[in-house]
């Protein structure tokens, strides 16, 4: 029965070289991606490639003592995805037992999935789910938006079992279905008073106070918490990013009043808010940019920023998104925060996990389970410097735009590795 070798290396250099790996793989895909036909010469073709997927799958697992698990590694992962998820396994020595996922950008791209998650994801994550592993969706769009597209592409009884999690608007909130009074947790609620106050006034304010032009070239995305402001033209367009920098000049000036009027704070909104572009300039260079094209760079040092400002300023997140969206958050809240949140409901006290996304808010979740030895992380090639600098350092899991299933393979492989490893009652 094929080689004795125990070393797992060993064994997959026998699996890739000995058999028709290739074929075998393209038999699983056609397999599991075949679309419903109503065509009985269809379904006969679809039988003969099932039939011709039992008789490879069968001569791989009568060669080998752990013959199914391996067979199950090279019908989904190639000769390099094995080998990658194998160092992965040396280098952790656990199993992937959550998955925390990005949507836009990195399960989805505008620019080569036409914004629909492909089929082949779906696929592969639904039979991450059938092996009991948890998939918390971290996404900053709103709750409403994501059940849509999630049941949509997975289905109704998966969006519902109880093993996945939604956290929506940047960690604002998380909703896991079938947890009684735990499935919605609405994160902002914990915040101190004084801070909800200041986004009830942004909120009723953003668009009924804003000029014209913003008005009118904006909406105010749906969200329950966070404040953003979206154009109203295709995102990336000269006109979107006209209005989108803009649209961010309003939203300090709003957040300066709002906070001008905490009973803690002695100065005036038009002080408040100078001290509002000085903060934030400093704290991200893109909004500098954009205060400095627009004149709107209040020229004051950011250590005379008044303590009481500085520290409620240090809470507040203002985002920007070039010719996308401008957002106003609280970084008391955050996709880290949510995940900790979705983990307690889930019963998931020792996660490891794979996080894939693209963005800043992305960033702080592969940080946080890189310093707590819980997860490892992947991106795509279009993401922020910042993650591929994190990403490149660790473990170099970086993929193609619209190719989540590369990397979603290697972990599927990573933990079929980790069973082979264990004693055969599997």
């Amino acid at each position: 029965m094929g080689t004795a070798t125990d070393d797992p290396y060993d064994l997959l250099y026998e699996l890739y070289d000995e058999f028709d790996t290739r074929t075998l793989a393209q038999y699983r895909t056609f397999v599991d991606l075949f679309p419903p036909i109503d065509s009985q010469v269809a379904l006969d073709h679809w039988q003969e490639v099932n039939e011709a997927l039992a008789d490879a799958t069968g001569e791989i697992e009568a060669s080998f003592e752990r013959g199914e698990l391996l067979a199950a590694i090279a019908a989904r992962a190639s000769r390099e995805e094995a080998f990658t998820a194998l160092d992965l396994y040396n280098k952790y020595g656990r199993a992937v037992n959550v998955l925390v996922l990005d949507v836009d950008e990195t399960l989805r791209s505008a620019g080569s999935t036409d914004n629909e998650i492909p089929r082949e994801t779906l696929s592969i994550l639904t039979d991450f789910h059938d092996r009991g592993v948890p998939i918390v969706i971290c996404t900053g769009q709103t709750l409403e938006n994501v059940k849509g597209f999630l049941i949509q592409g997975l289905g109704s009884e998966l969006f519902h079992s109880g093993n996945l999690s939604v956290v929506y608007e940047t960690g604002t909130g998380a909703f896991t279905p079938k947890h009684g009074p735990e499935t919605k947790r609405l994160l902002y609620e914990e915040l101190d008073e004084g801070t909800r106050a200041v986004f009830d006034r942004l909120r009723s304010r953003v668009l009924s106070a804003a000029p014209d032009a913003i008005r009118q070239g904006c909406h105010l995305q749906g969200n329950e918490f966070n404040v953003t402001l979206k154009p109203n033209f295709e995102i990336g367009s000269d006109d979107a990013t006209e209005i989108i920098s803009r649209a961010l000049i309003h939203q300090i000036e709003l957040l300066g009043e709002a906070v001008s009027e905490l009973e803690s704070i002695d100065t005036d909104a038009e002080e408040t808010t100078a001290w509002a572009r000085t903060f934030y300039a400093a704290a991200d260079p893109e909004i500098r940019s954009v205060l400095e094209s627009e004149g709107e760079l209040a020229e004051r040092a950011t250590e005379d920023v008044p303590e009481e400002l500085g520290d409620f300023f240090e809470r507040i997140d203002i985002a920007y998104y070039e010719g996308d969206a401008a957002e106003v958050g609280s970084l008391e809240l955050s996709k880290v925060v949510g995940i900790e949140a979705a983990f307690e409901v889930l019963g998931l006290d020792d996660p490891f996990a794979l996080v894939l996304g693209d963005s800043k808010s992305d960033l702080r979740m592969m940080e946080w389970v890189a310093e707590n030895d819980s997860g490892i992380a992947g991106a795509p090639e279009h993401a922020s410097i910042d993650v591929l600098d994190h990403v490149i350092r660790t473990d170099e899991l970086v993929f193609d735009q619209g190719d989540a299933a590369s990397l979603l393979t290697i972990v599927g492989a990573l933990n079929r590795l980790a069973r082979l490893d264990r004693p055969a009652d599997r």
